[in-house]
């Protein structure tokens, strides 16, 4: 196990697609005879085979920002968007707190904001639903009552 910024644990869930994902670098791109235990080494250049640095990943990652036209994606981003995202589907602040490594409740705290827009957001999808079926319960027994009479 590899230990993260602060010498502190990183438990990283993973889909299987990556598994299938991660077959398919090591099979067709990683370099046969890379020099390094690592699994992900620099595939061009005079590095080749060599472990990927912090900034050849941001390198990397800057090439694709720019092919897919954004103006923002770093790897910190990334890590919120991914840790916003969990908390939007429902993950507990506790949870998305121990996802992120961090030790403090209140580094976490700007995830919680989330929740209420969220909930909001259901709040209204929901009434707007109700505000439909009164409607249509209306309207249904409007026409009832006409063919009563």
């Amino acid at each position: 196990m590899v230990e993260g910024k602060g010498g502190h644990h990183r438990v990283v869930p993973v889909a299987n697609r990556f598994f299938d994902a991660l077959g398919a670098y090591l099979h067709d791109e990683r370099p046969a005879g890379a020099g390094t235990d690592r699994v992900f080494v620099v595939l061009k250049g005079p590095r080749r085979g060599l472990p990927l640095s912090a900034e050849g990943l941001d390198e990397i990652l800057a090439g694709a920002r720019r092919r897919a036209g954004l103006e923002h994606a770093t790897c910190h981003e990334l890590r919120h968007t991914c840790l916003t995202r969990l908390r939007e589907a429902g993950m507990a602040l506790e949870a998305v707190q121990a996802q992120a490594g961090h030790l403090s409740i209140e580094s976490t705290r700007v995830y919680l904001h989330l929740a209420n827009d969220w909930l909001a957001g259901e709040y209204r999808r929901a009434a707007e639903l109700i505000d439909a079926d009164t409607a249509a319960v209306a309207e249904m027994l409007a026409v009832q009552t006409v063919a009563v009479r």
